[in-house]
């Protein structure tokens, strides 16, 4: 894991004590695309499992991520995919 997968990793464990965290770095799909650095860590993929999601609808959810990797966008992150669920959504799943 790189060290902006690390960070994204770190922020959102802290933050949101997921049960369930997955991140994927999907720079490679968007060679060629805006934002896109040698490297990689430009673009992840992430899914995100926790209580702290209960009550709250989609784009408060991701709004909730997005302020918790503000520093990781100022640093260069440029897209994130997200899918938020809560325990009960994801067992449904």
């Amino acid at each position: 894991m790189g060290a902006v997968a690390n960070a994204i990793d770190n922020r959102l464990r802290t933050r949101f004590t997921p049960s369930r965290l997955t991140i994927e770095d999907e720079s490679s799909k968007h060679r060629g695309h805006s934002g896109h650095r040698e490297g990689g860590e430009s673009h992840f993929r992430v899914e995100i499992v926790s209580t702290e999601f209960e009550g709250k609808n989609r784009v408060a959810r991701q709004r909730l991520v997005y302020e918790t990797l503000k520093g990781e966008f100022d640093a260069g992150l440029h897209a994130l995919a997200l899918t938020t669920l809560t325990p009960a959504e994801d067992q449904k799943s």
